[in-house]
């Protein structure tokens, strides 16, 4: 009887041990995910040197409803002066023929964008590529300062990885997004909070 309940008392604390475990985990992921949001949520920009647009998926020679959305907003804060020069970045994806940053350069010629110029990078597969091959653009063309392009719930990791590649920049979310559904913006929101702590354990 006394070894039964010994046994019992074990159960329990083990039950209690792994319950508040879960609480803590909730707890923090919940936080993770509300601080990913309250950053995409405000738009930072002010003038710099250039504006960096984030590579996404294109299909064929159009860029996906996502990678426009981007695209748009990087020629609008070029036409609002908040700077001279726009890179675009982004390789050749699988069962692509043109790289992500060529295919956006042709869309920002047909938005008809006025002034400013626009250097590609072709090389890069991820963001943390995107942001190196940035980085690398802006030093072979004495820029020294960036805003970052991308869609809100991606900001946060984005501009971790910014710090992390040594640009000096600053975050602007597009203000329109495709991700419109409370369940677009959930399941998009889970798999930042995912691959923003990957990359703080990982660094990649």
């Amino acid at each position: 009887m006394a070894k039964a309940r010994r046994r019992s008392r074990k159960t329990w604390g083990i039950r209690k041990v792994v319950a508040w475990a879960l609480v803590v985990l909730g707890v923090w992921l919940t936080a993770l995910g509300v601080d990913i949001w309250r950053f995409g949520a405000v738009d930072h920009a002010r003038r710099a040197d250039c504006v960096i647009v984030l590579g996404a998926a294109i299909d064929g020679k159009v860029p996906s409803p996502v990678f426009a959305e981007r695209i748009r907003h990087g020629v609008a804060l070029i036409e609002a002066g908040k700077a001279d020069t726009l890179i675009f970045t982004g390789g050749v994806g699988e069962g692509d023929a043109e790289s992500e940053s060529r295919v956006a350069a042709g869309f920002a010629e047909q938005l008809g964008m006025r002034g400013g110029r626009v250097l590609i990078e072709e090389r890069s597969r991820t963001t943390k590529q995107n942001l190196t091959e940035a980085a690398r653009l802006m030093e072979q063309n004495h820029l020294g300062s960036a805003i970052i392009v991308s869609d809100p719930l991606h900001m946060r990791r984005a501009m971790a990885m910014a710090g992390d590649v040594g640009l000096s920049a600053v975050s602007s979310p597009t203000p329109t997004s495709r991700y419109r559904s409370v369940r677009a913006k959930v399941g998009f929101l889970a798999r930042e909070v995912y691959f923003l702590q990957h990359y703080w354990v990982f660094g990649e």
